[in-house]
């Protein structure tokens, strides 16, 4: 009985391993949860799902309402809302537990291979819940594995508020892989947290197809009817973003160019910038244009991005700008310096130092030589080393790598 119990182990062993190098070595059935608003995680999320989906792997994503980039018609590409009642009893809706049920939910009627979840809190909690579900409720179902993704301020602004902190650190380290956008966020995540744990930087990618130059700028009069030129900031309008240097960076540009500045975007900073332009007497110089599903279509009309933040931990905005032909003038902090290197293809100046980003903006409008050697050259990085062709293969790796050990 125990040679036979022993022979139908190994049996059943060889079966599970059989099975994984059959569907990891090709398509992967993947669950993705994110925020599905404008933050760089939930635009990364999807954009990688996306992609995914583009190279013949499901997707099933995971979220309270349907991403803002994403086209559930898209082949490949589920959308599963997650529903939060609000019972009298509950002073905040439990959306935690309620992602946990549905994660659980659609990994044991679609049979995810992985569940990947972007910005730690709460979504890695609410999947190590989904996995023990499952675990409780299926006998013999293979180990659902975890995967978590840092952005960043869910480390950096979060992760290491006194309340978040032990439940951050468990969950990065009971994840059954961690992957980081860059260098810089998974030093940060080792020195603060002390997790021993490997995490893979898998930076972040732009579709270079999609995001293009415009070299006629066409539909820029629209916005500069006098031919002004046209800087730009995206944004969640939050202070670490400093919304209020680019206001007084285009006051400062404007005595020298005629330049006219694009506000995308919405957040609580944004009442005080537009304050701050009738009171500097540029109103008629910046155009806020809220929240924008296709910013694609407003970059490529713009010569420089205006990224002047505190802290970023990777800058997507950066790359998106690099890769329609737009020089980002942004701050040395992060990550950025991973993905701008200042002189060839975008500047880094320090945080708060409007004199010295407004010269760097001055000096790219005024110099035409100047700014179409930087923005060929940033177009060539973005296409060459952030093009999905050379992350996306990563992540897919990664994925084959955490289902085999699990």
């Amino acid at each position: 009985m125990g040679k036979r119990a022993g022979v139908s182990r190994l049996f059943q062993s060889w079966f599970q391993a059989l099975r994984a190098d059959q569907c990891y070595a090709g398509e992967v059935n993947v669950g993705i949860t994110c925020y599905p608003t404008y933050g760089g995680s939930g635009i990364v999320a999807t954009e990688l799902g996306l992609e995914l989906a583009a190279r013949g792997h499901e997707v099933h994503f995971i979220t309270y309402a349907n991403p803002i980039r994403l086209d559930p018609g898209t082949p490949r590409i589920h959308y599963h809302e997650v529903e939060v009642s609000n019972y009298p009893l509950f002073l905040y809706p439990p959306y935690c537990l309620a992602l946990a049920s549905r994660m659980a939910e659609v990994a044991e009627t679609y049979e995810l291979d992985v569940l990947h979840v972007h910005y730690a809190i709460p979504h890695s909690i609410a999947a190590m819940l989904a996995q023990q579900m499952l675990a409780a409720g299926a006998s013999g179902r293979r180990r659902l594995p975890i995967i978590t993704t840092l952005h960043g301020t869910d480390i950096t602004l979060v992760g290491v508020d006194r309340s978040y902190f032990p439940i951050t650190k468990f969950s990065i380290e009971k994840s059954d892989g961690i992957t980081s956008i860059s260098e810089y966020l998974r030093r940060e995540t080792v020195n603060v947290f002390g997790v021993a744990n490997e995490i893979r930087v898998i930076k972040n990618f732009v579709n270079c197809e999609l995001y293009h130059p415009d070299n006629e700028k066409t539909g820029a009069a629209q916005y500069s009817p006098g031919r002004e030129k046209l800087l730009i900031h995206v944004s969640n309008f939050r202070p670490v973003k400093r919304v209020l240097d680019c206001i007084r960076i285009l006051v400062e540009v404007r005595q020298s160019v005629a330049a006219h500045l694009l506000m995308v975007g919405d957040g609580p900073e944004r009442g005080p910038a537009e304050h701050l332009a009738r009171e500097l007497g540029v109103e008629r110089h910046v155009s806020f244009l809220g929240k924008r599903n296709h910013v694609e279509r407003l970059m490529p009309l713009a010569h420089v991005l205006l990224m002047p933040s505190t802290l970023e931990s990777f800058g997507l905005v950066a790359l998106e700008a690099m890769a329609c032909g737009v020089v980002p003038v942004a701050t040395k902090v992060g990550g950025v310096p991973e993905l701008i290197t200042d002189g060839e293809d975008g500047y880094l100046e320090a945080p708060g130092d409007i004199e010295a980003q407004a010269g760097r903006v001055t000096a790219l409008l005024e110099d035409d030589s100047l700014h179409y050697r930087m923005a060929k050259t940033g177009r060539w990085n973005a296409a060459e080393r952030y093009c999905p062709d050379k992350i996306i293969p990563q992540y897919e790796s990664y994925y084959r790598d955490v289902i085999a050990r699990s």
